[in-house]
C-alpha cells in the first residue's frame, strides 16, 4: 500500500526538497515535496552525501513521477577543462534517463546541456550568482527555464527582477537551511586550508571552526576577537528560516521555494517539506488561487507580475501556529531570515559552532492494527513510558501522544519496560490510527535550552 496516498502536487508555487540518498528522496516525495533535487556521483556541489548512481537516478525518477513529483540533478561544479568530456557524457545519460532538469552554473555546461540533453530543462544554480534581471534574461535567451537566485537578494530586489523578465522564466530561491559565509557559496577557504575544493563539492566547512587572531610580531599570543578568551566562530553564518514569511516571498514573484540540506537526514527533509508545503497550501487558499479543497480559482502566475510601484497585498497570510515551531524541531544553527529583509540581514553565530538539537527522531511507524488499536514502530532512539512523543505525517499538524505506562511489546510479542533497542520493531497501545511512514519524535533529554 502506498504511504500517504493523495498528496497533492503542483508546478507553481513549488516546494523543492533536497535528497542525499534514495531513501531520503522517497521520504521527501512522501511528505509532499513537489520536486526533489540531488546529485549524482560526480559534478555536483555535495560530495559528502552518498549521492546517486545512474541506476538510483532512474529509480528516483520512476518513484517521483509515479507520484506526481519531479526530479532535478545537480551538475553545478565549476568544471576544469579536464572535466568537460566526462561531464557532457554524464548529462547526456541523465537526459536519456528522463530527469526533469539539470542544475548548472557554468555557461559552457549550459550550452553543452542544450545539445546533449535537449529535452531536459536547464536551471541556473545559485552558484552562478544571478543578482539582476539583465543576467537572468541573458541566461533565458541561452536556454535556461529557471534561475536559482543568489541568496543575497532582498525581497525588493526580487520584485524588480521578476517585473523585468519573461513570464515563463521561473524564479527559485532558498528559503530554509544552512547558508555560506561566501557570496552564493563561492568560497576558497576550504581549498586553502585543507586542499578540499568547495567549488567542486568538497567543502570541509572551515567557516564553522573556532578562530583566534594572531598578531604578526607576537606569534604565540592568541588575541580574542570578542571580549571573551574562548575564541570566536568568526565566519559561522546563521541558518535561514522563512516559514513565517512564505507569503511575502511568493508575493515577490518566487515560483519555487528551495530547502537546503542534501547532507541532512530524512527526518529533517520530511519535517521541512511538510511545513513549507502546508504553508504554501494555506497561502494559495488565502490569496484566492485555490479553494479549500485545492480546486483552482485563478492561475498563480497572475500574482508574480505586480510592478514594484503597485501596492503589495494588504493583509498577511495567517499561517497555522504550529508551523512556526517546526523549524525548531529539526537540527539547526541559530536562525535568521537570510537577506530578504535589509533591516535584519543574516549574520554569524560567534559563540556557538555546533548544532541545536531540541528534538530527536525516535522511531518510524511501520503499521497500525485497527482492531487491537496497537501501533508498530521501527525504533531509532529510546522511548520511555510517560514521555510525550509526536507523530509527524503530511498535511497535518503533529499529533502529540503520551507513551502509556504499560503494554509496550518487543518484536517477539514480549512485554518490555521501555523501547531501548534502535533498529528493532516494537509496538505500543495507541487509540488513534497513525499511517505507516509517519515520523515519531521526542524532546532531546540532552538539550540544554
Amino acid at each position: 500500500m502506498e504511504r500517504f496516498a493523495g498528496v497533492r502536487r503542483r508546478t507553481k508555487p513549488e516546494v523543492l526538497a533536497p535528497a542525499g540518498s534514495l531513501d531520503t528522496l522517497k521520504t521527501a516525495v512522501d511528505f509532499g515535496a513537489d520536486a526533489v533535487y540531488f546529485g549524482g556521483q560526480a559534478f555536483g556541489m555535495r560530495t559528502a552525501p552518498k549521492n546517486f548512481t545512474l541506476d538510483q537516478i532512474e529509480e528516483a525518477k520512476t518513484y517521483a513521477h509515479a507520484r506526481g513529483a519531479r526530479v532535478f540533478v545537480t551538475c553545478n561544479i565549476l568544471p576544469s577543462s579536464a572535466d568537460v568530456p566526462s561531464m557532457n557524457e554524464y548529462m547526456a545519460q541523465l537526459g536519456d534517463i528522463g530527469v526533469d532538469a539539470l542544475i548548472v552554473s557554468d555557461i559552457g555546461v549550459l550550452m553543452a546541456a542544450r545539445e546533449v540533453a535537449p529535452s531536459t530543462e536547464i536551471h541556473i544554480s545559485t552558484q552562478a550568482g544571478v543578482t539582476n534581471y539583465q543576467a537572468a534574461n541573458a541566461l533565458a535567451q541561452l536556454g535556461a527555464s529557471r534561475i536559482v537566485l543568489a541568496r543575497e537578494l532582498s525581497l525588493a530586489d526580487i520584485r524588480e527582477l521578476r517585473a523585468n523578465i519573461p513570464a515563463d522564466l521561473e524564479i527559485e530561491a532558498f528559503v530554509h537551511g544552512s547558508m555560506c559565509m561566501a557570496f552564493s557559496g563561492r568560497c576558497l577557504i576550504s581549498q586553502h586550508t585543507v586542499g578540499r575544493d568547495a567549488n567542486k563539492g568538497d567543502c570541509s566547512q572551515p567557516c564553522r571552526y573556532k578562530y583566534h587572531v594572531v598578531e604578526q610580531r607576537r606569534p604565540n599570543e592568541f588575541i580574542p576577537v570578542e571580549i571573551t578568551d574562548e575564541g570566536t566562530f568568526l565566519f559561522n553564518s546563521n541558518d535561514m528560516n522563512t516559514i513565517e514569511h512564505v507569503d511575502e516571498i511568493l508575493d515577490a514573484g518566487v515560483t519555487s521555494l528551495k530547502i537546503e540540506g542534501r547532507a541532512k537526514s530524512a527526518y529533517y527533509v520530511a519535517a521541512m517539506a511538510n511545513a513549507y508545503k502546508t504553508a504554501v497550501n494555506e497561502y494559495m487558499v488565502q490569496r484566492g488561487f485555490e479553494d479549500e479543497h485545492g480546486g483552482n480559482l485563478r492561475p498563480f502566475h497572475d500574482q508574480v507580475h505586480i510592478p514594484d510601484d503597485e501596492p503589495r497585498p494588504a493583509t498577511s497570510v495567517q499561517f497555522s501556529p504550529w508551523l512556526a515551531h517546526e523549524p525548531n524541531k529539526v537540527t539547526h544553527r541559530t536562525y535568521s531570515t537570510g537577506f530578504y529583509y535589509p533591516e535584519t540581514p543574516a549574520s554569524e553565530e560567534i559563540k556557538v559552532g555546533g548544532y541545536i538539537n531540541e528534538w530527536l527522531l525516535v522511531g518510524i511507524v511501520d503499521d497500525y492494527d485497527v482492531d487491537a488499536k496497537r501501533l508498530y514502530l521501527h525504533a531509532k532512539n529510546k522511548i520511555t513510558p510517560g514521555s510525550e512523543i509526536e507523530f509527524l505525517f503530511p498535511g497535518e499538524p503533529p499529533v502529540a501522544y503520551v507513551v502509556p505506562s504499560g503494554g509496550i511489546l518487543d518484536d517477539a510479542g514480549d512485554q518490555v519496560s521501555e523501547i531501548n533497542h534502535p533498529a528493532r520493531q516494537f509496538s505500543i497501545p495507541c487509540p488513534r490510527a497513525i499511517p505507516a511512514g509517519a515520523m515519531i519524535r521526542a524532546r532531546n533529554p540532552r538539550h540544554r535550552g
